[in-house]
């Protein structure tokens, strides 16, 4: 009874409510506009709209001026509206309760006119909103409809569809305008892959560091050295086994160079993937708890088990499968470091390569205290004992990958424009993580696996104090100051223009747009050079150009006064009008389809520039041809800069 009493009621409700929806899906009044062009810029339109039998809208019975309740807008602030008047003849109703408020009554039809003046705005087409409200007998509701109002004003719209742009010749720029980062590819790309590899060294010696990796070395070395029937053979077995380790970690990568020649966009797709990045954040936190001590992180015991039995099969087989068992068993601690190694690399130009350095350099990094305390095994005793200093790495990892998993959020939240992680909350989180890790290391709390305190030592409080002064460089980077711009970790938060102050989407508020007709509709009326900036959401040294090489004063003072800036995001996920969607044949006959914005801009800039790199900068005058030599990762803001006025006066040369 209980249950009648209360759904009842809330049912009969639903009732009326859907009732009255319903009935006004029929609009009441039908309308047309016709305007009246009295100068180039002020039109006069007549509204007239036919009003359904048995409804009538109100006007005031002591002046023609207004109807009740109507008001027309647009959403175009500039555009101005004057002289409402209304033709239409009104009534008094005989019954009509309201007639005694002053209020008349129109039927059949209601005519009024206003004036519109659209100014200097180039517009074939102005759409107003009209907002009444009509009455029966009955019932009193509001109601509205849009007009659009032809200025008979022609506009140029260019084909949202275009892709290759003819002008645009890459092997024949107008002047040889060019950057260092041009001029020497080959020399770019050779210290491009030797950073990589150094990160990939860097990482690798982390993981030395860590419970699973740093016991090994001696318990290893030593079994080659004593096991062998010579000295020669035991260091000859222990190189064999550092070598294998290198080449499994480089193996890992090869499957990617097989992906990388199927598209060359293919490997920033993944990168840039919302559900990989959604699933990286995951595992990075994952990964984080159990370097906390929470719980431990292995393969299967199965594949553990079959390797380690063909560790014994044969000499060379065998101690292959040594090396392979070490990788497993070190999973729980090289993988969120490979993990880290793996998206980095993917998300710049020449993934599958860099790739390959970066796990060269990890592979390097482990398999080297083999051979070279098999070498010298008298070195063995320098080495620190395993303890509880180790279980300390472990968790300062576990902040790390807090902050890196991040990063992996930071990536899908951009692309897709949720707008969950703007930069300031990013970096409060990150300083949040840093005082944690600062008071860890301080030994203000600990966690269940760490052995109690007796000391701080030295490089402890060395590394508490790394921390703590890094957590206060971050502060800044919450403000609204020009001191935000944290120079020394661009690129891995999100940019500065993604931010709870931020007003517009333009980098820097330069003169900017993110779309390609516009840019060259705006650089002929304002007369002024193109610049095209190939970069992505997820491009680390798109950041670092745009927050210490545009931030430059002269850079951006050229920039802002002789530049149109286009940014085209190949990675936006955001998708096109259903209109604008289609499919678009290269030039080398393959068919791509172009569902989103990021797929328009990446085959924009394949087709036209034969690149697929972020970030590419390149320089087009009014008449679309490609001005200079386009430049790549360009840090030297002086460099940068004498590009830019090079091809400004090629480009705006009579």
């Amino acid at each position: 009874m209980r249950f009648q009493k209360i759904t009842l009621p809330i049912l009969l409700l639903l009732c009326f409510v859907s009732t009255n929806i319903f009935a006004q899906d029929e609009k009441i009044i039908t309308w047309k506009a016709t305007p009246e062009k009295i100068s180039e810029s002020i039109f006069k339109v007549t509204y007239t709209g036919t009003i359904k039998k048995g409804w009538h809208v109100y006007s005031t019975a002591n002046t023609a001026a207004e109807i009740a309740g109507i008001n027309t807008t647009t959403d175009d602030k500039s555009i101005g509206k004057t002289n409402f008047t209304i033709l239409s003849k009104a009534t008094t109703p005989a019954t009509d309760v309201l007639a005694t408020a002053g209020l008349q009554i129109i039927e059949e039809s209601v005519i009024f006119t206003e004036e519109i003046n659209i100014g200097t705005t180039k517009i074939a087409s102005v759409p107003i909103y009209i907002n009444y409200e009509v009455a029966d007998a009955a019932s009193f509701f509001p109601e509205s409809d849009t007009v659009n109002i032809q200025t008979g004003i022609a506009v140029i719209t260019p084909s949202t569809n275009k892709i290759l742009i003819p002008t645009i010749k890459v092997d024949k720029p107008l002047t040889n305008c060019k950057t260092n980062s041009t001029t020497t590819n080959t020399d770019t790309a050779s210290k491009g892959l030797l950073s990589i590899f150094v990160l990939g060294f860097l990482g690798g010696l982390v993981a030395l560091l860590t419970p699973c990796v740093f016991p090994m070395i001696p318990l290893t070395v030593s079994f080659f050295t004593k096991k062998a029937a010579s000295k020669s053979l035991g260091i000859r077995n222990a190189f064999l086994y550092g070598f294998f380790i290198f080449l499994i970690y480089i193996l890992l990568s090869v499957p990617f160079h097989f992906i990388d020649k199927l598209d060359p966009s293919i490997l920033n797709g993944i990168s840039t993937n919302v559900y990989l990045n959604v699933i990286f954040f995951i595992i990075f936190i994952v990964f984080a708890f159990s370097f906390f001590g929470f719980y431990e992180i292995t393969l299967p015991a199965s594949i553990t088990n079959k390797t380690d039995s063909k560790a014994g099969v044969g000499n060379i087989l065998g101690i292959f499968f040594m090396a392979l068992t070490l990788a497993i068993v070190s999973f729980s601690c090289t993988g969120p470091i490979l993990g880290s190694l793996l998206a980095g690399s993917l998300t710049t130009d020449g993934g599958a390569m860099q790739l390959t350095a970066g796990m060269g350099g990890f592979g390097f990094a482990l398999a080297l205290p083999f051979a070279l305390f098999a070498l010298f095994p008298g070195m063995l005793k320098s080495l620190p004992k395993s303890g509880g200093w180790l279980t300390t790495v472990k968790v300062v990892l576990g902040f790390l990958e807090l902050g890196l998993a991040l990063k992996f959020l930071s990536n899908a939240d951009l692309v897709m424009h949720w707008g969950l992680l703007k930069r300031e909350i990013f970096i409060g989180i990150w300083i949040i993580i840093g005082v944690l890790l600062s008071l860890y290391l301080w030994g203000v709390y600990q966690f269940k696996q760490d052995s109690p305190i007796k000391k701080l030592g030295g490089i402890r409080i060395a590394f508490a104090l790394f921390f703590v002064a890094f957590t206060i460089y971050l502060i800044p980077g919450v403000t609204n100051t020009k001191y935000a711009n944290l120079k020394l970790i661009s690129g891995f938060p999100p940019p500065l223009y993604n931010s709870i102050y931020a007003k517009g989407d333009c980098i820097l508020n330069l003169n900017c747009t993110h779309d390609y007709a516009t840019a060259v509709k705006m650089a002929k009326e304002q007369n002024k050079a193109i610049l095209l900036d190939f970069t992505g959401y997820a491009c680390t040294n798109c950041r670092r150009m745009e927050e210490n090489v545009w931030s430059n004063k002269a850079v951006y003072k050229t920039m802002s006064e002789k530049y149109i800036i286009v940014s085209l995001y190949v990675d936006d996920k955001k998708l096109l009008p259903t209109e604008n969607r289609f499919t678009y044949t290269t030039k080398d006959g393959a068919k791509r389809d172009i569902k989103t914005v990021g797929d328009k801009w990446s085959v924009f800039e394949t087709e036209n520039f034969n690149k697929n790199s972020q970030p590419l900068y390149a320089i087009i005058n009014t008449k679309e041809e490609l001005v200079s030599v386009p430049a790549d990762y360009t840090p030297d803001a002086k460099e940068y800069l004498k590009w830019l006025e090079c091809s400004y006066d090629a480009a705006v040369k009579k």
